[in-house]
């Protein structure tokens, strides 16, 4: 974008009664965001669900001289950003009617073609989501997953060092500019996650992380994965937020259950309970309701292994597959008397010891 433009695009997020969904409509009508500024009011005013309210303080000089000094900054500084209207803007979040105009990001982020998964919880983390997370990101990794996150106490963080562990891309959505790290004391993991992934933001260099900047910057995790899992959540809390954002969304939500009496489970409980959320208990299950598969290149020329150890179950599994070739996720459930919830998990297992293998449509055979 020229100077102008982007000038003009940091002055329409800079406006306090345009949003982001009224911004691309003057945007769509004027043509371009420097041309919202050259029309007359009172044209601006026949666009539909645009209204006098709205266009307060739309030609107010200190907005233009505000934006002019960031985009100072951000050519200063050589801050990466990236436009709604341009090809490399996050396709699944483009999809959100309230995605942010401008997405500010620093690291080595690549999400084209890639798997992503939001993961979010308490800050008060227990040590049941602290395994959860380490399980989870585990399972997850012969995947190789993006894994989005908001950079907070408990969930979050170790989420997103698990990542780091596991070799994944890890993104971190931030509550305030990209020139600052809220909380300080997570300055030590910038270096690991820039060089696994990166940060992403839509605030400026002078945002301060205040709370409602947490609640806006949850509809991005929300909005940049294909779907959100809530590990632990106290019956209020902004991954709440989150999950219903992603909901709305329509995109997938999950939630690890936990003991009524526990907390930190309630928020999680009561997804499920109001059908919000599909309960997992483990990557398995994700991976299956997801209908993901081990990526075809790991696969390729995939031999099965000589004198691998299956247990009693798995055996089962592996003679009734090699008797009746391939079969059906619920099929195979249901011939080797295991609950359907458990069955994935084994699967899985059995696939990383390299005697099955995944087909399209949750089908599984023998290699």
């Amino acid at each position: 974008m020229i100077d102008k433009e982007i000038i003009a695009v940091l002055r329409l997020q800079r406006l306090p009664r345009i949003g982001d969904i009224t911004a691309k409509k003057l945007i769509t009508f004027c043509g371009s965001p420097s041309a919202i500024f050259s029309d007359k009011r009172d044209h601006l005013l026949k666009i539909n669900g645009i209204g006098s309210w709205s266009l307060e303080g739309l030609f107010d000089e200190r907005y233009l001289k505000e934006a002019i000094k960031e985009w100072k900054y951000i050519e200063r500084n050589n801050v990466a950003y990236t436009y709604y209207q341009d090809e490399a803007y996050p396709s699944k979040l483009l999809h959100c009617p309230d995605a942010p105009l401008l997405l500010f990001h620093r690291g080595t982020i690549d999400i084209q073609d890639r798997l992503m998964l939001s993961v979010v919880g308490t800050r008060n983390m227990t040590a049941y989501g602290a395994a959860f997370c380490r399980e989870l990101i585990d399972g997850l990794a012969p995947l190789n997953p993006v894994i989005v996150s908001g950079m907070a106490y408990g969930v979050d963080i170790c989420v997103q060092k698990e990542a780091v562990v596991n070799g994944l891309q890890t993104i971190g959505c931030l509550a305030h500019g990209l020139n600052q790290m809220y909380p300080k004391i997570h300055r030590q993991y910038v270096a690991e996650i820039e060089a696994n992934g990166g940060f992403i933001t839509e605030f400026w260099s002078s945002s301060s992380p205040d709370r409602e900047n947490f609640l806006r910057r949850n509809r991005i995790i929300a909005g940049l994965s294909e779907a959100t899992l809530v590990v632990e959540s106290a019956e209020r809390g902004g991954s709440l937020v989150t999950a219903d954002l992603a909901f709305h969304y329509n995109r997938e939500v999950f939630a690890v259950p936990g003991r009524v009496s526990d907390e930190y489970s309630k928020g999680c409980n009561n997804l499920i309970k109001k059908q919000k959320a599909q309960m997992i208990s483990s990557a398995a299950e994700l991976i299956y309701y997801m209908g993901w598969n081990i990526d075809e290149k790991k696969s390729t020329g995939r031999q099965q292994k000589l004198f691998v150890e299956l247990d009693k179950i798995e055996q089962k599994i592996f003679d009734f597959l090699q008797e009746q070739g391939r079969q059906e996720l619920d099929t195979i459930s249901m011939a080797c008397e295991l609950p359907v919830n458990k069955t994935p998990s084994i699967l899985l297992n059995m696939e990383m010891k390299g005697v099955i293998t995944p087909l399209p449509g949750k089908y599984f055979e023998v290699i």
